[in-house]
């Protein structure tokens, strides 16, 4: 039996949820109770369990599938995130040293054209989630953080990618954005911007309409994990012939998967709306906005004129044990504001009006990290998002489809379908080496900000907490 770590319900909403229910109108999907038998079960109605049940339903309507969800749908990270809707070309090198070069190509290209799937889903079905497509720019906001993009650029068009990156200089980064801090960067073509929750309740309402049966408020307390797994919850027991585990960071609580991924808080904060004051800055193109921090700030204009602003690399859960304290921080809440102050001056008497945070599962090489658990192909599972999964998250559910349909093609037999590349160290030098690192990240780039120097020991630490990429591809 394997014990699935419990899930703690937020007691406050995030913004984009309480907007999503607020106007809701669609069936109510009450909690399990009894036994049920069902070809395949998902944990988790996030995006990636509904994506990969719309999946399955697309490629065979005939089976049976059913999701399990400990809170509501969209009541995790997927109505929690930034709504940054972006490709994986920033990601490329990272997935060429993890699939090799034509793999990793290939995988750049498909998670880069669902940012338009996504679009085109919300078109079709009637999703109103304010999906707006104006590119993304990502920016330096200290002298530090200014470099050479165009080998970024250089990069992508030698893989036959042409025109996706364009470089900014200083007075147009600026100017485009809306802040005196920003000294350059990088504008991204293929990425948008939406409202998450509502895109999560959309692709809800849409599963229901082909078929999937979708029990809410039904934790899943264990997993037999054997040749036909079972899945019991506080009413009942599902058997199927086979499970998809997509609870991202909630399973860094396996075992097995423990060392695949860190799970880290992601904290945000918006604004009342001020349509007028943000348009004054120069931010009116929509752009959505990340800066080169490794604990990120990250931003959108809402379609109600707010500003949307997040900051990674919060909190550190240990043993992967995904605490209360990742659904909100008083002082977390307090350093995100901080930026947004810092990043926008001329609006600092705008208030704020929401706060609220999540988890983020992060693998050590910035990849996807999918496969079965424990070797058995019957259970699978899907992690490592690394808090860019909207777009992303389109990919893993065809993984995850075509693995547990049996379905030989190129998303059943990708090298992110095996397992993770590189492991962290294992606990406790994970989390208290990792509470280290982000202490000396934290010094260096709060030094950076003020133009400071930062002692070379903080430095080293700090520079722990890149990526890491195997030396050479991993052979399968």
């Amino acid at each position: 039996m394997t014990r699935l770590q419990p899930v703690h319900i937020a007691n406050t909403r995030s913004l984009w949820l309480q907007e999503a229910l607020a106007q809701e109108a669609g069936p109510v999907c009450p909690p399990l109770q009894g036994g049920l038998m069902t070809d395949i079960a998902i944990v988790g109605g996030g995006y990636t369990g509904l994506w990969t049940a719309l999946r399955i339903k697309e490629l065979d309507p005939s089976v049976d599938v059913t999701i399990l969800e400990a809170d509501i749908c969209g009541g995790g990270a997927s109505g929690r995130n930034g709504g940054l809707v972006l490709g994986w070309y920033a990601k490329l090198k990272y997935l060429i040293a993890v699939c090799g070069e034509e793999e990793g190509v290939r995988l750049a290209k498909a998670a880069t054209a669902a940012v338009d799937e996504i679009g085109a889903f919300c078109n079709a079905h009637g999703i109103e989630a304010h999906y707006r497509k104006a590119g993304t720019l990502n920016v330096a906001t200290t002298p530090m953080h200014v470099r050479d993009w165009s080998a970024e650029v250089a990069m992508l068009e030698r893989h036959g990618i042409h025109d996706a990156e364009r470089v900014l200089g200083p007075g147009e980064a600026s100017a485009r954005g809306g802040s005196p801090r920003y000294l350059g960067g990088l504008f991204q073509r293929d990425a948008a911007t939406v409202q998450p929750a509502l895109l999560a309740r959309g692709m809800r309402r849409v599963a229901i309409e082909r078929g999937v049966r979708i029990f809410e408020q039904t934790p899943v307390i264990d997993l037999q994990n054997e040749r036909t797994p079972s899945l019991r919850t506080p009413g009942g027991v599902v058997i199927a012939g086979k499970v998809v585990l997509a609870t991202n960071a909630w399973a860094a609580g396996l075992p097995e998967l423990r060392r695949a991924i860190i799970v880290l808080s992601s904290d945000m904060v918006a604004t009342a709306p001020a349509p007028e004051r943000i348009a004054a800055t120069g931010w009116d193109g929509g752009e959505s906005i990340t800066d080169s921090r490794l604990m990120v700030h990250y931003h959108q204009v809402t379609h109600d004129g707010r500003i949307a602003i997040g900051r990674g690399s919060g909190a550190l859960a240990y043993l992967g044990q995904v605490s209360p304290t990742f659904n909100q921080s008083a002082r977390r809440s307090e350093v995100v504001e901080r930026g947004l102050r810092w990043l926008y001056p001329t609006l600092g008497d705008v208030p704020v009006t929401h706060r609220w945070a999540g988890a983020v599962d992060r693998s050590r090489t910035n990849t996807l990290v999918f496969g079965a658990l424990d070797g058995n192909p019957n259970v699978r599972y899907g992690v490592g998002y690394s808090g860019t999964g909207v777009a992303p998250s389109l990919i893993g559910g065809r993984i995850l489809a075509s693995s547990v349909l049996e379905r030989d093609d190129e998303w059943s037999s990708t090298r992110l379908n095996t397992g993770a590349a590189v492991l962290y160290p294992p606990e406790p030098a994970r989390f208290f080496g990792g509470l280290l690192v982000r202490t000396a990240t934290r010094i260096k780039e709060e030094n950076e900000e003020r133009v400071e120097d930062t002692p070379a020991p903080v430095k080293a630490l700090a520079s722990l907490a890149n990526a890491r990429t195997p030396k050479r591809p991993v052979k399968r």
